[in-house]
């Protein structure tokens, strides 16, 4: 498939970029720094632009055949949503209607799947703004035409891809670690563009 990956060059980015590479996939990688991506292949194409520039975003989404988005910003800023409203409207403007974004466990109905510390320190102090930049994230891939699946992974280390981890666990389920690998957050991205068992749901994402 023709793919292009928004926060090509976070953690989780670099992984989907890589990934999808090894799958024989096409791959634009959007960055603000291009240079950062540090891949080279014959099947990469590397494009410099920010994705709170709809004119760029436009550019880069016309003609692919899905969008995968990891976008990141810390602690701050309103990225992740900002970026992901121009996503969704080059989407439905080109007629590219796959989408897979990544958000995270504990936005909406998965808030109970947080322990204390998650709920009411990181969450509800340290990354509050992160954390309401999430939901206006989901909130407007949720109002899209897309074919969209958001996905919510638990907190994020550097392991490697396991392919073992659960996804789609219903809210009673206190058995999760609430946590996985950025290896396996992408590996589950990247399923998800050939299988639509989580189309237009929120699928949490842990060990």
């Amino acid at each position: 498939m023709k793919l292009v990956v928004f926060g090509s060059t976070g953690s989780t980015g670099h992984q989907l970029v890589v990934q999808a590479l090894k799958q024989e996939h096409t791959v634009t990688a959007f960055a603000r720094n291009p240079a950062k991506i540090e891949i080279e292949h014959a099947n990469l194409t590397a494009v410099q632009g920010d994705a709170l520039d709809s004119a760029s975003v436009e550019k880069a989404v016309d003609g692919q055949d899905a969008v995968l988005c990891s976008l990141g910003a810390g602690a701050k800023g309103t990225i992740r949503s900002e970026g992901t409203r121009n996503i969704v409207r080059a989407m439905e403007k080109a007629g590219v209607n796959r989408f897979i974004c990544q958000s995270t466990l504990g936005v909406g109905n998965s808030r109970v799947h947080l322990n204390f510390f998650w709920k009411h320190i990181m969450f509800g102090l340290l990354l509050r703004r992160a954390y309401a930049d999430h939901v206006s994230q989901e909130d407007y891939v949720k109002e899209s035409r897309l074919d969209w699946t958001i996905v919510r992974p638990g907190a994020l280390t550097d392991g490697n891809r396991t392919g073992v981890y659960r996804h789609g666990f219903p809210s009673t389920d206190k058995t999760i670690k609430g946590k996985i690998s950025r290896a396996d957050v992408a590996d589950f991205m990247l399923e998800q563009l050939t299988d639509r068992t989580y189309l237009h749901e929120t699928p949490g994402l842990s060990y």
